[in-house]
């Protein structure tokens, strides 16, 4: 099953005390250098953590987020969000660098975008960017910044860290094009938002005994109080696919994962995505990737 990493747990796996007075409505922000952790934290299975986290990675690495396998070979800037499981293996031992993590409540209030509004944060994108040497330095004088403010007595120091944040979100965002923050401005983008808010809301799974409930396009406009045929109309006119396209997307990548990544048999994996036959899961699958679920968990 996979677990989700809180806060408190993070902190007793790299061994440091738990901060006192660690509000989670207030939100939670702090910054590390890799050096001085790497070969003394417990590793973590690959799990969801119920924070986000930007890491600057000198040396050669490895990712496992959701069904993607990605390497670093150099210089990275990895970004996660709570909300797909991941892990990180270190492919040789010359590592250093540097990583924040913070909370929503920590940005609450300050911008006019959700942490998840930002493409790099959101589901189905690609968290990792090798980072071209000549942007190096800006990043560790922007981690380095963060250290020194962190330990400041500025009252406003926590104004700073978000900038500081933010900073590393748009480098990251520019060194990768993509899509532009989803900003609702008619009635097609705003039902997209909302649909897409309620179908991520179904994911990860974690356990065999939890199964989706929203797998047609049926259920997803009677749960937004709309026609179907309307709601079919908005994400065309919005995203250029349908509502059938994006709930198969999202169970194909779900699927991956879970066969990648958990001991769940195939049947209990097709169940929790809302086939209840397993035949059914498999032509699914097979359709969508020309394999059988077996074949490409050993493949």
């Amino acid at each position: 099953m996979e677990r989700i990493q809180s806060l408190e747990e993070f902190y007793r796996a790299k061994q440091i005390p738990v901060p006192e007075g660690m509000n989670r409505e207030l939100g939670h922000f702090n910054v590390f250098n890799s050096s001085d952790y790497i070969g003394k934290d417990i590793p973590m299975p690959y799990s969801r953590k119920d924070f986000y986290k930007v890491a600057f990675v000198s040396g050669r690495n490895r990712y496992f987020f959701a069904d993607k396998t990605m390497d670093v070979d150099q210089f990275g800037l990895f970004f996660a969000n709570p909300q797909v499981p991941y892990q990180c293996e270190h492919l040789d031992e010359r590592q250093a660098g540097f990583f924040c993590i913070f909370t929503e409540a920590f940005f609450h209030g300050h911008s006019s975008l959700k942490l998840s509004d930002f493409p790099l944060f959101r589901p189905g994108g690609t968290p990792l960017i090798c980072l071209p040497e000549a942007q190096v330095q800006p990043v560790i004088d922007l981690f380095q910044k963060m250290i020194a403010e962190l330990h400041s007595d500025y009252a406003y120091k926590n104004d700073l860290l978000r900038n500081y944040a933010m900073e590393l979100i748009h480098l990251g965002m520019k060194l990768q094009p993509s899509a532009a923050p989803h900003l609702p401005t008619n009635a097609a983008t705003r039902i997209s938002s909302l649909f897409s808010d309620l179908l991520e809301r179904q994911f990860p799974i974690e356990s065999p005994r939890q199964q989706v409930n929203l797998r047609t396009a049926f259920d997803f406009a009677a749960q937004l109080s709309i026609h179907v045929n309307h709601l079919n109309k908005a994400l065309k006119d919005a995203t250029g696919k349908s509502t059938s396209d994006h709930i198969a997307d999202r169970v194909l990548q779900e699927a991956k994962a879970l066969l990648k990544h958990t001991d769940w048999n195939v049947s209990e994996i097709g169940y929790s995505l809302g086939f209840q036959e397993p035949a059914h899961f498999n032509n699914f699958f097979k359709k969508k990737t020309q394999l059988t679920p077996r074949t490409f968990r050993t493949a």
